[in-house]
């Protein structure tokens, strides 16, 4: 070894890197026994296809209060994916958070909202032809990210909310390295610190007006990020480098799990990190998350391109596959450059099962970004279906002192 103080130095950055990872023996020897050859190439190379995991079980106790307990694989706070549309979820609940603090001006998630625009790049929106009053509101907005998991919908959510107040209160919730900077729509980071003016209206009524905000509060981006080996730019040239996102959006997946759990089990949940919602909210929001595209009337999709599975990887997404009606999948997802995440609770209201699942994987094997060649079909969604499917056989025999009632989650729809 020419510098054996530097292969010291890879070795301890390494196994530190490793001391961060959670893994569960117990839950990998059970995903192993019954994977086939496709999942076992995959689980045997957890450095190309980045994959984390995590199982929750849930058993429940005499007076059906739920108790937790979540088994790892992979699973580093450290180790970056692009969380896509994951943000939506933290945004779409806090935007709901903030709407009941306006109550006093009569203002809820039904209320007429009119985005104005006042810096570089902003548009406004007066109208929604998807709505059932063809008017934007919160609750359109939350329901279409969740249906469909609609980029437009996010960034007016985005916002409302604001950078700095939707950053500050994930981080004052005890999320510290969550991180949302941007909306899906190509802006400069300065012009996603700004975000818009604001109306809420009832009929002709004005009830409130958000002047438009800055976020002046600078960022941690001292740990440099990148990805792959190459990447398309803005202008679709080849650059021959990583793509760096050291500046994009961060959300580590435990995150996601806690925050799916929180709005699942908002009651078995500590007051940090509660959302401060209302009954209603949750109901609201247990409908959207659960809801297909087909049960939908405003909006009224074209089930072709968004079928009843198109946002709803663990099981269901693979070969385009139907869902079963006793089946929910109340969760959100993301897609984009080649990761795919999943963060949901699943339930069965035929066998009495629960549990959660959350998970990412990488798929680019050629390791350039921006290119829209990623095994998705290939790789990415039969990795989903045959993780989940594995847990839900398990499931289904694992004995259980307490059977669960599940009827608050049985839900009505179209």
């Amino acid at each position: 070894m020419k510098n054996p103080i530097a292969a010291l130095l890879i070795l301890a950055i390494t196994n530190a890197a490793m001391s961060q990872e959670k893994n569960d023996p117990w839950l990998d020897s059970l995903i192993r026994s019954q994977a086939s050859p496709f999942l076992l190439n995959v689980l045997n190379q957890p450095d190309t296809f980045q994959y984390q995991f995590i199982y929750t079980k849930i058993d429940r106790d005499k007076n059906n209060k739920p108790h937790f307990k979540n088994y790892y694989l992979h699973v580093n706070k450290d180790r970056y994916f692009n969380p896509a549309s994951m943000v939506k979820l933290p945004t779409a609940l806090l935007a709901l958070e903030k709407i009941n603090k306006l109550k006093e001006y009569g203002v809820d998630k039904y209320s007429t909202m009119l985005t104005d625009s006042a810096y570089d790049r902003q548009t406004k929106v007066v109208w929604d032809s998807t709505s059932a009053d063809g008017m934007p509101s919160v609750a359109h907005y939350v329901k279409k990210i969740f249906l469909v998991s609609d980029n437009d919908a996010y960034n007016r959510l985005y916002e409302f909310v604001g950078q700095q107040t939707l950053n500050e209160r994930l981080w004052k919730m005890g999320y510290k390295d969550a991180r949302i900077t941007r909306r899906f729509v190509t802006m400069t980071e300065d012009q996603n610190r700004h975000t818009n003016p604001i109306r809420f209206k009832r009929y002709s009524d004005l009830l409130y007006i958000q002047p438009p905000a800055n976020n002046k509060k600078n960022f941690d981006f001292s740990k440099k990020i990148f990805v792959g080996n190459a990447h398309y730019n803005r202008e679709d040239s080849l650059i021959k480098a990583p793509m760096d996102f050291t500046t994009h959006n961060n959300f580590p997946l435990e995150y996601l799990q806690q925050i799916i759990q929180a709005v699942m089990f908002p009651g078995a949940t500590p007051s940090s990190k509660r959302f401060r919602l209302t009954p209603d909210d949750y109901r609201f929001l247990w409908q959207y998350m659960s809801e297909k595209p087909s049960e939908s009337e405003f909006p009224s999709y074209d089930t072709s391109e968004y079928f009843d599975s198109y946002t709803k990887f663990f099981f269901f997404k693979a070969n385009k596959g139907s869902i079963p009606p006793e089946l929910r999948s109340f969760n959100k997802t993301g897609w984009s450059y080649g990761f795919l995440t999943d963060a949901c609770y699943i339930v069965d209201l035929k066998n009495n099962v629960e549990f959660m699942l959350s998970g990412t994987i990488y798929t680019n094997k050629d390791g350039v970004l921006n290119d829209d060649k990623y095994e998705y079909e290939q790789t990415g969604y039969p990795w989903f279906k045959e993780m989940g499917t594995i847990i839900y056989n398990f499931e289904l025999q694992r004995p259980r002192t307490f059977m669960p009632d599940l009827s608050e989650f049985k839900l009505q729809y179209k």
